[in-house]
């Protein structure tokens, strides 16, 4: 068979600089034959590994939201933080141990080096605990020991040794027996590690912490830089599966982190080489390139019909969760998560979904059954969105006579409004509900007019609960914001006050005094034009009761347009 040509040219890039992974001299390995048929354990190093990679680590309050989010999740190992790196991280870990945040089955980890100041400071940090881990670790990688530390093996591996040794004594000294104590320990840089002496040093620790029935040790083998492709990485594993003498009272334990893109499928082959638990981080958080995305591995075993032990449900909710804790919105096309990844907008991926709904409904109307009790199988979706609390969501297109771009298109080329990509979303369906009830063609004109009468007031057929008339905000020397809004609700005029962080956080206060519970998803503004005389569009996401929705206000003045927004969004809510 000839091999056909290839026109690529080489490259200038200095290729010269960098060298070839050393590969594993494993022929017998088991790895590949072997399927993942139930969850590992896993770790959450969120509020640790991921938050001391932010360019605004979390204050004390996106903590206990990070924290508690995972607990609803069902994580019982999570990585608190480095209590001895500073006061910050020490007093969260104490305040979540003294306010009885922590569920009995759940164990927090916290990561220290192996100085003995900074042992005794993580110990105590732990004191009234009902289940924890110190874990210490220690660099072992030839580049760490010749340039870092300038030390022999023999020494780095006395530092890890003498680390465990002090993390022992100082837990006998300052735990009490209502803690279950645990220990966990990493060879850092593990990837770049020989595998001898990785294994020297993880059975040196061993030695001191003599594991056994009741006794277990975690040993970590991080990635902390990705360097060699997954199966390389599995080779690694399984040849340190093999070699550790205790293997049955070790958790092995796989820490990857990002940098050639395949993180997720070096923890996945990593379990399939013997690997009993994974580190991570919700959608990928952490230094650099991020740790591995514990969402998209958990979504992976549900996705092969393996239950993942945490649950996605709610998986707009996690995301909203952890890009208000992170501060760092999650892509787009994010895996499972992202805004558009249940999205068609090809019409041909749009008909084949449409007609594997269909087909799905029809085999299960033949097999007596629901869709939801037969096996999933639609074209272009890997899972069933539902589960996960998503629907599809096609962006509607208007045809080339009426517009070219679709929805999005319409408004932003016509109205100058670029509405959010969940705004989208929801708009949409308003859209195919009005021409699946009307038919016809769906015009620019007719667009607009359906948006109008569903987001914007109309003098001419006035609708909704509440009509603000005029409003006035001061703002005290703390920063608080008071607001006092006269508005028309029910139909009687009324004065509305309330306080909070912000105009928008002060009338949210003030329509829970008329029975209106509302709370802030997401808030986006934009002008509209150029000039002082320049309007500006607010939009707001809010949760009213059990409903999620959108408001927009328009206004030339930008708190304004933000009040009428959420006016909008608590007005079709009743609606």
């Amino acid at each position: 068979m000839a091999i056909k040509p290839n026109f690529q040219r080489a490259t200038s890039m200095p290729i010269h600089k960098y060298g070839q992974y050393e590969q594993v001299d494993i022929p017998d390995r088991t790895w590949p034959q072997n399927r993942i048929t139930a969850a590992p354990r896993w770790l959450s190093t969120d509020l640790r590994d991921g938050n001391q990679a932010l360019i605004d680590p979390m204050s004390p309050a996106r903590k206990r939201e990070m924290f508690d989010l995972l607990v609803r999740m069902g994580y019982k190992e999570i990585e608190v933080g480095f209590p001895s790196s500073g006061q910050t991280d020490f007093d969260f870990v104490r305040s979540i141990i003294e306010d009885g945040a922590i569920p009995d089955d759940v164990t927090i980890s916290v990561l220290t080096q192996a100085r003995e100041e900074l042992i005794s400071r993580t110990v105590e940090s732990l004191v009234g605990a009902k289940r924890a881990t110190v874990h210490l670790y220690n660099a072992t990688a030839p580049v760490w020991r010749e340039v870092v530390f300038r030390g022999s093996k023999d020494a780095v591996k006395q530092i890890a040794v003498d680390g465990t040794r002090l993390v022992m004594e100082y837990a006998e000294k300052l735990l009490g027996p209502e803690t279950v104590f645990g220990y966990q320990y990493s060879p850092e840089i593990f990837t770049d590690t020989e595998l001898d002496f990785a294994l020297e040093v993880c059975e040196a620790v061993c030695d001191v912490w003599q594991p056994g029935p009741d006794r277990e040790i975690i040993l970590n083998l991080p990635a902390t830089v990705e360097r060699s492709t997954p199966s390389t990485h599995a080779d690694r594993f399984e040849w340190m599966s093999r070699n550790l003498t205790r293997r049955e009272h070790v958790c092995l334990s796989v820490h990857p982190h990002n940098d050639r893109g395949t993180a997720v499928a070096a923890a996945e082959l990593a379990i399939m080489a013997g690997a009993d638990r994974i580190e991570g981080c919700l959608f990928g958080q952490g230094e650099r390139t991020g740790n591995v995305d514990l969402v998209t591995l958990g979504m992976n075993l549900f996705s092969q019909g393996v239950d993942p032990q945490i649950d996605f449900s709610d998986i707009d909710e996690i995301r909203r969760t952890a890009e208000y804790c992170n501060q760092m919105e999650v892509h787009p096309r994010h895996p499972y998560a992202g805004d558009l990844v249940y999205t068609a907008f090809s019409g041909s991926h749009q008909d084949a979904i449409k007609k594997g709904f269909e087909a799905m409904a029809v085999r299960a109307e033949q097999q007596g059954k629901t869709v939801d009790d037969i096996e999933w199988a639609v074209p272009y979706l890997p899972i069933d969105p539902k589960d996960v609390g998503r629907s599809y969501e096609a962006v509607i297109r208007v045809n080339s006579q009426s517009g070219k771009g679709g929805i999005a298109y319409v408004l932003q080329n016509d109205h100058k409004l670029d509405l959010p990509r969940r705004m989208q979303v929801e708009f949409s369906k308003i859209i195919q509900t009005k021409t699946d009830t009307e038919g016809g063609e769906v015009t620019p004109d007719a667009i607009w007019g359906i948006f109008q009468d569903e987001y914007l007031p109309n003098p001419q057929n006035p609708w909704g609960r509440i009509q603000v008339k005029n409003g006035q905000t001061t703002t005290d020397k703390d920063g608080t914001d008071t607001l006092t809004v006269e508005a028309t609700v029910d139909g009687a005029d009324t004065v509305l006050t309330g306080t909070g962080n912000g105009p928008i956080s002060a009338f949210f206060q003030a329509l829970q005094g008329i029975g209106i519970d509302v709370r802030l998803l997401d808030y986006q503004e934009h002008t509209m034009s150029e000039g002082a005389s320049a309007q500006a569009a607010s939009y707001i996401e809010c949760a009213i009761g059990d409903k999620v929705l959108w408001g927009i206000g328009i206004d030339a003045n930008t708190t304004r347009a933000s009040l009428k927004a959420a006016v909008s969004a608590v007005n079709r809510a009743a609606r």
